[in-house]
Parts: structure tokens; sequence; C-alpha cells
């Protein structure tokens, strides 16, 4: 990952990146290696999202705490996966990536053994801090080792990875929660770093900065700084209210820091991430697609997977399964942009790929408690229709406005993007939803046991648990219970929905037709 965005490469650092990538295993190796690493990455996002009706009612987790729980792990890999690349430019991008893995592993088998929301939320902060060490080097390395010409098929596969990894992740745990407790899926994340690792090791050469820049430390503290502030705003304004002394001086630090990042970003000779490559178009345009698809995305997998287990009374594996349409819709989808956009262009590719991901969920808004599968199928369809062709196109962009040499910087980009977007999606839709289903609930909760009610009101999960364990006289509280949860998730739906229409527009009028190109 280049700190020098705007610095033309040498020669010596053209063949360091280029011809010696591929190493003896080509790029179908290399291409196997950095997409597994990818998919662990990806499914310890979504994975743990099938568990959270057992956490509510086996760690007495409220929404607030899942939201962490689900959000701990994007927050630290949203915030280090820059200045961790950039050690990985310096050390070895292949060497960070190994090491992400072993941290990775032993806090995923830590996890294991949580007893407490607060004890799970700190470990998966620990496995998100793994992640932003392994995933830097993923695209960056099938960037510099495929050529210009085959470059846009080898990121259209692993933009495809990075949406059906998701999937992956989901079906693996709800196979696991069919015998297992949620426990076991951070045994298996632990393994999975493992293998992850090991064909690393094989397939993947390791390739870094022959002439690094001096560290910019203020970037990667200013950085880290505002995006944790950021989603720590959201989560907490939702819970406790906007004008909490809390929330607001965390939204003072969050426009301080993101001032702070610019203003010395554009002084700096050799900035982590040069704030001028907003002003390219392309890198622009990209940068916003990806942002808001990942945030449209995860945080739609964190309610949704709700929706399908509580609503519909789907168990974990048949939830991860109704939602595969996504993955079989994404991933021939991603594969043919590269031809679509040659004929239409990029930006109606990526306008038309934003509106149909805005059509999926705003379908998906409208079902109410007897709806059942098949309208929600339908906005899947739309919606992976969207993924693939957003994603692919956004990625696209991303590398292709800066050059061979540039492509660590391309990659860390679009990693940021992504985990930004996913760790605001998840705050954000998940505020929305735990806010609407509180005020939504009915007034006669508070003539249940204090504790009762309190877990109704914690979550959809605890209050449906309550109403099982009133028998007949339950009815009632789980009908009251559901219709609370419909109302959260048709919400946060809508507000998602908007923000990837106004992306949509901005892309209309402000992205380049056609796609920029490297060499």
């Amino acid at each position: 990952m280049s700190t020098t965005p705007l610095r033309k490469p040498d020669d010596q650092s053209e063949v360091t990146q280029g011809t010696v990538a591929t190493g003896r295993a080509g790029h179908h190796g290399v291409l196997f290696a950095m997409c597994l690493s990818l998919i662990l990455v990806v499914a310890s996002v979504s994975a743990l999202n099938l568990a959270l009706p057992d956490l509510a009612i086996d760690l007495s987790a409220t929404n607030s705490s899942l939201t962490w729980i689900a959000d701990g792990y994007t927050v630290a890999l949203a915030a280090l996966v820059l200045p961790l690349g950039a050690i990985g430019d310096r050390v070895g991008r292949r060497n960070v990536l190994l090491a992400g893995t072993v941290v990775f592993g032993a806090a995923s088998l830590a996890a294991s053994f949580a007893d407490s929301t607060t004890t799970l939320i700190a470990w998966r902060v620990v496995m998100g801090l793994g992640a932003a060490m392994i995933m830097p080097g993923t695209l960056s390395t099938i960037t510099a080792a495929f050529p210009p010409e085959q470059r846009a098929k080898g990121v259209a596969t692993w933009s495809g990875f990075a949406a059906a990894g998701a999937i992956i992740g989901m079906l693996a745990a709800g196979a696991l929660l069919e015998w297992y407790s949620w426990r076991a899926i951070f045994v298996t994340s632990a393994a999975a770093a493992l293998l992850a690792a090991v064909a690393a090791l094989v397939l993947a050469p390791d390739t870094k900065d022959e002439r690094p820049p001096p560290p910019d430390v203020t970037g990667a503290v200013s950085t880290a700084v505002g995006i944790g502030t950021l989603v720590f705003a959201i989560i907490e304004g939702n819970e406790q209210g906007w004008t909490e002394p809390a929330v607001i001086a965390a939204l003072v630090v969050t426009v301080l820091a993101f001032t702070a990042y610019a203003w010395l970003g554009l002084r700096n000779q050799h900035p982590l991430l040069d704030p001028a490559l907003f002003g390219v178009r392309g890198f622009r345009a990209g940068a916003i697609t990806v942002l808001v698809q990942f945030m449209a995305v995860f945080g739609f997998f964190f309610v949704g997977l709700q929706y399908l287990q509580l609503i519909l009374g789907y168990s974990p594996l048949k939830a991860a399964a109704a939602l595969v349409p996504v993955a079989v819709v994404v991933l021939p989808t991603s594969q043919t942009t590269p031809h679509l956009v040659r004929r239409v262009g990029m930006k109606a590719t990526m306008t038309v790929g934003l509106l149909l991901l805005s059509a999926g969920l705003f379908v998906i808004s409208l079902l109410d408690v007897d709806s059942g599968y098949l309208p929600f199928l339908g906005g899947l369809v739309l919606a992976g229709l969207g993924i693939g062709l957003s994603g692919s196109v956004g990625t696209a962009a991303i590398t292709g406005s800066l050059g061979r040499g540039q492509q660590g910087v391309a990659s860390a980009m679009n990693d940021t993007t992504r985990e930004v977007g996913s760790a605001v999606g998840i705050a954000l839709m998940g505020s929305i939803y735990g806010s609407h289903y509180r005020s939504n609930l009915p007034g006669s909760l508070d003539q249940l046991p204090s504790e009762a009610a309190e877990a109704a009101r914690d979550s959809a999960a605890g209050g449906l648990h309550v109403a099982d364990q009133l028998g007949a006289r339950g009815t009632a509280l789980a009908e009251s219970v559901k219709s609370a949860f419909m109302d959260g998730l048709s919400a946060s739906l809508i507000a998602v929905s908007v923000i990837v229409v106004a992306a949509a527009i901005g892309c209309l009028f402000r992205a380049p037709k056609a796609p920029p190109t490297s060499d």
C-alpha cells in the first residue's frame, strides 16, 4: 500500500510489484490465496449475525450490546486498515497478513470462552485488529500480480467474493448453530485462519515497497479516531439520545479528527491517504459507491437475518440458506460488469447498480409480519443485481484511477471504504431499528414483572422468549413484539435506501462516463 499516491514509481518498483508478484503459484494461485484470506475477513463480519438471537438470551444482551458485538470488529478493521497496510508496505504484505491470521485466530479462540457481552466485544475488537492486518494485502497483491489487460477480471473476482464471502460465512455459521452453540463459530474461525495462513504462505509471494516513505503518524491517528468516534456517536446517539454530552462530544471529535486529516494530509509530502485523491472523479465516485453499498449490505444482514429467524421462524441454517440467492446473483453479475462497462460506460453501470440496490431494500421495507419469504426473495434478487454491478465497478473505478505503483493506496482506500461502510451501516441500521422497536412496544408491557419487561425492551429475541414462557397468555405479547420489530426493520431499511438513492444521483451527475485506466 503505497503511502505516496501521487508519486510515479520508478522501474525498480514496477518490477517488484508486477513481475515478481505472481511468484511460483501463477495468477490463479495468488487469486485463490488472496480470496481465501478475504473470505475469512468478510465472513467474520456477517457470520455472527445469525447468532444474535441466541446471544440476546444467553448473555442477556441488549440491542445496543448486540450492535457493538457486531460492530466492534468492523470499527477496529475500518480504523486500522490504513496504518496497518502502510506497515505491510515496509515489512512485507504477506508477513503482515500472516501475523494478522495469528492475531485473528487467537482472538477468535478466546472469544469462544466469553461469558459476558463486554468480554465478547473486547475480543471482537482484537479480531478486527487481526483482520486489519490481513485485508490490505489481498487486493493490492492481486492488482500488482495481474497485467493491465487482466486486472479488471481479477478485481471483479475479488469483488464478487467480497460480497459472496458474507453469505459463505453465514452458511457456515448456520450449519454450526444447528448442532452447536454460538461459541462454535469462533472456534471454526480460528481453524479457518490457520488454513488461510497456510494458503498465503504457499501460494502468495511477499511484496513490499522498496523505497517506503516516512510514516504518517498524524494521518493514522486522525483517521482511526474519526472512524471510531463516528460509529460510537451513531450507536449511542440512538440509544441514549443525541443531546447527551458523550454523544455531542463524540460528534465534535469526529469533525475535528477528519478536519485534521484533511488539513495535515494536504500539507504532508507523504500522507497516509492523500486527501487530494478525492479530487479525482473516478476515485471519488468509486469510493462513494463502495461505501454506500457496504453500508446497505451489512446493515441489512444485521436486521434481515433477525427477520428470517424471529418473524418467519427459520432455523439459523435455513435463514442463511434464504440469503444464498444474493450470492447466486452477485457472482455472475460482478463477472459481467467489465464487459458492461465497456458497452454502456462506468457512470451508467454504477448508477443503475445503486438504484437496483435501493429498490431491493425498499421492497423489503414494505413487508409486514405476514408477508412471508417470497416478497423478501424479490427484494433480495433486486439488491443482489445492484450489489454485483455497483461493487465491482466501484472497486474497478478506485483501482483504475491510479497507476500500477499506486495500487497499494487504491487497495487501502477500497478496504477502508468497505469497512467504514460496514461499520456505519451496522451502527445506523441497528440503532434506527432498536429505537423504533422500543418506541413501538405497547404500554401493557409494564404489567409484566420488571425483569420480563426489561428483557422484551432489550431485544425482540428476548421479548419472544418471554412470550414463549407465558404460554397462551404470551400470544398477544408475541404479536406486539413482532409488530414492533417490523416497524424498526422498515424504518432502518427506508433510511439506508434513501442514502443509496442519493449516492446514485451523485454518481449520475459527477462520475466519469468512461472507466479510468491504469498502467
